[in-house]
């Protein structure tokens, strides 16, 4: 989700022989019993190359890419150019559209050019506020919520208007947390009434949460019309865990996961070792479909924490 603006460059690490990949997000989600996702840093230095080097590193590993839409006010290329980089080096994009960040005409023609790009998979949110201190000031937008854009790529699909329709595979954001007896999933809900077919948590490694939350879902219902993939992050170090829970809204990591962490003789590859329990945990709760994974600092991290898990097989 794009947390990290710093000066921190992913390294590369051996993979399988490059290869178009020959399942979409969309696809795989509709025939494997868990799919993993990720993302990759989009930051005001990014370069073409840049993108095409993460492709390599993930595309044999992940069944989409998330590419954020300026997420937090960190500005980077356009979205569009970044799925399009994606689509030639042979990865899926999910292309991610901010409602605060353009009016409905600018975000009707995003939905048209992803189409014409071949994005099937798009990830439609509100937007966070931009952090104090950015200057100048962007104003945001907000011409319609995330219900409504979601509505409107939906109806895409079927605008007798368009010489090729869409077939978008439309998903949106949800926060776990612990309901109450009785609860009723009313906003998800609406979502899926205006055609969501997916959503992602925000970062959420609090296990027994995740099972109470899964569990009031599966009884409510909208899991035959919504698939729940759980994000988890992969710290660089005990205080990159720190910073999210303290900076991004939503997150949910636990303390003694950081102390776990921080206490490890290597950070780094204790976080790959928790993703992988996390992973093979996920795995095992009635109603998810997959994980979205989120390194705050090294990629490489993300294909060697899928294949130690072995869910993806």
């Amino acid at each position: 989700m794009g947390y990290f603006s710093g000066n921190s460059r992913f390294t590369l690490a051996p993979h399988k022989q490059a290869g178009i990949h020959l399942k979409t997000f969309r696809e795989s989600t509709r025939t494997s019993d868990f799919t993993v996702s990720s993302e990759i840093f989009l930051k005001p230095e990014t370069t073409a190359e840049m993108i095409r080097e993460a492709a390599d590193l993930l595309r044999d590993h992940v069944s989409g890419v998330l590419v954020t839409d300026n997420q937090f006010g960190h500005l980077h290329m356009s979205t569009l150019a970044a799925a399009s980089l994606l689509i030639g080096s042979g990865a899926d994009p999910i292309v991610q559209l901010a409602c605060r960040n353009r009016n409905r005409i600018a975000l009707l023609s995003e939905l048209l050019g992803a189409a014409a790009l071949g994005v099937t998979s798009l990830m439609l949110i509100r937007g966070n506020r931009v952090p104090d201190g950015f200057n100048p000031r962007p104003k945001a937008v907000l011409d319609v919520d995330a219900t409504e854009l979601i509505a409107t790529a939906s109806k895409m699909k079927n605008d007798d208007r368009l010489q090729v329709l869409p077939d978008f595979f439309i998903g949106g954001v949800v926060t776990p947390h612990a309901p109450k007896a009785g609860w009723n999933p009313e906003k998800l809900r609406k979502k899926a009434d205006a055609g969501a077919q997916f959503v992602q948590t925000h970062v959420c490694m609090n296990i027994p949460l995740l099972r109470t939350y899964m569990k009031h879902l599966v009884a409510s219902g909208l899991l035959r019309r919504l698939s729940v993939f759980v994000s988890l992050a992969i710290p660089g170090s005990a205080d990159d865990a720190r910073w999210l829970c303290e900076n991004r809204p939503n997150i949910k990591i636990p303390d003694d996961i950081i102390r776990r962490i921080g206490q490890a003789a290597d950070a780094e590859q204790e976080s790959v070792r928790i993703c992988v329990e996390q992973l093979q945990q996920l795995a095992e709760i009635p109603g998810v479909a997959g994980a979205h994974l989120v390194a705050t600092r090294n990629l490489a991290t993300i294909p060697a924490a899928i294949e130690a898990s072995g869910v993806c097989k």
